[in-house]
This record gives structure tokens, sequence and C-alpha cells, in this order.
């Protein structure tokens, strides 16, 4: 009978998907209906839903089904929990990040799904845009393939912060984070563990270099896979409503907000899960 209730609508031709016909607080009862969430979330990548207005405790509980929540050491806390970190941009202090990534792959073991889920919306602008770099690598040539294959590259935490580090006082506040996170070197080509389909695994916020080639043909290659993986046609757009929530497999998907409603408010609840 659950899989009656769960609809999936297709938000764009390479992934997306609106979950209809369920709800945060009903999938958190029900295992049933959370294997059917989490078998639509590994085909469509991108899961969106709408009218959740839930508080960030039961989000905390929903986030938990899905693995060991992580923390971020660049990011406050929502009180009175133990993961829930808050993105809040507004006139005095805007967003910073603007770059197509994907999350935390500073990491050596990065985070495997990440929800946001809205709190405050502007009134125009300030939506999200996902690519497929699942589709992205599918699009490749076979003796592309080949060479991405063999090869590794390095994601820098510092690379990705710097503007916050260059604040004053910004290498301080961030000297927690710097210590835990040296330099991590990852496979260019991720296959994924439980439906074994192969994604392009770099970004440009966090990857700086590709270790088997030199600086000159690592930023040449790097530049065409950066731009390659956000092709149009591998991504999807979302115009946030408040109480949407989005779940999104950090392993085969890359993110980036569209930072055109300053000097509005915005402010999003995230939880990353490994």
């Amino acid at each position: 009978m659950t899989s009656d209730l769960v609809r999936f609508r297709r938000a764009s031709g390479s992934l997306g998907a609106f979950v209809e016909g369920v709800g945060v607080p009903e999938i958190v009862k029900s295992e049933g209906l959370f294997n059917l969430v989490y078998s639509g979330l590994l085909e469509h990548e991108v899961l969106f839903f709408e009218d959740q207005e839930i508080p960030a405790s039961v989000l905390e509980q929903f986030a938990g089904l899905f693995g060991s929540l992580l923390g971020h050491g660049a990011y406050d806390l929502v009180e009175g929990t133990r993961a829930i970190q808050i993105l809040e941009s507004t006139k005095d202090k805007p967003s910073k990040i603007e770059v197509w990534h994907s999350d935390m792959t500073f990491m050596q073991y990065p985070p495997t799904f990440t929800m946001l889920h809205s709190q405050i919306i502007p009134s125009y602008g300030g939506d999200t845009m996902w690519a497929s770099a699942r589709a992205a690598y599918d699009a490749l040539s076979s003796n592309m393939k080949v060479l991405l294959e063999e090869i590794d590259a390095e994601h820098d935490f510092r690379q990705g912060f710097k503007e916050s580090l260059a604040e004053p006082g910004g290498e301080d506040r961030l000297k927690d984070a710097l210590a835990q996170y040296p330099k991590v070197v990852h496979p260019v080509v991720l296959e994924h563990p439980e439906i074994q389909k192969k994604s392009l695994f770099v970004n440009a916020l966090f990857t700086s270099r590709i270790l088997e080639l030199s600086d000159l043909e690592s930023s040449r290659l790097l530049a065409f896979l950066f731009n390659h993986i956000v092709t149009e046609e591998f991504t999807v757009r979302l115009q946030w409503k408040k109480g949407t929530l989005v779940i999104w497999d950090n392993r085969t998907t890359q993110h980036k907000p569209v930072n055109d409603f300053f000097p509005q408010h915005r402010l999003m609840h995230r939880v990353t899960v490994s």
C-alpha cells in the first residue's frame, strides 16, 4: 500500500523529482515509506519536498535515517540540535559561495547526502541549481573515460574558504577547521557503491589539481570537466518556497546557489549525512 502513496514527478530530463503524496513526518514513522524515498533518491539524485513545515528536531531525526550526522567547522548550529547547520545571507553578511560544488569534498569521507530546508526566502531570486555528474560522465567519449578513471585529484578546504580566510580574523576563526581538514585525494571518477554507476567527482570550489598531470595539463583538464559537468542539459533549477526541503546525493551531483537576491534575507537549515 505504501507504494501507492508516494509519487515522483520528474523535474528535468537529467535529474531531480518532486515527491508527492507523503511528507517527512510520515516517512519518519514508516520503514516502507523511507525505503521508497531512498530508492527514489538513488534514481533521481535530487528530491524536492514542498510544504514541509517541520521543526529542526524532526529534520535531524529524518536525516538520521540516512546515516551518521556530520558537523561543519565553518557554520553555527541550530540551538538544541547536534548537526543542523545555519546557512544565512543578510545585507550586512551576504553569502560568499557562488561556485558549483559538491559539499565538503575536502573531507577524507565526504557527505553521502545533504539536506537543505528553507526557513526565510527572499521575495525574488535565490534559486538553487543542481547538476548530474553521473549524466556528465555518461556523455563522455570512451577514450576520455579511460583517461579519467586512472587519475586522482586533490581537494583543499583552504581553496574553498579563501574569501572567509581573507577576512579580518578569518584565519583565527577557522584555525580548528584548517587543522582538521588537510588536503585530501579522491579519484576523478567515483563508482557509486550502491548502484554501481559512475560519476565525475571534481568540483570548482574544492578541487585544486590532478596529481598525475603537470600543472598546465591539470588546470586545462579541470577547466573542461568543471564546465562539462554543468552543461545545461545535465541540470535542474529550483525556485524555493518557504518550507521546501531538498535532499541530494552528494556523490553524484553538484549544486550552485544563485545569489541574485541581495540585500534580501535568506535563511536555510542544512544537515549533511555520511
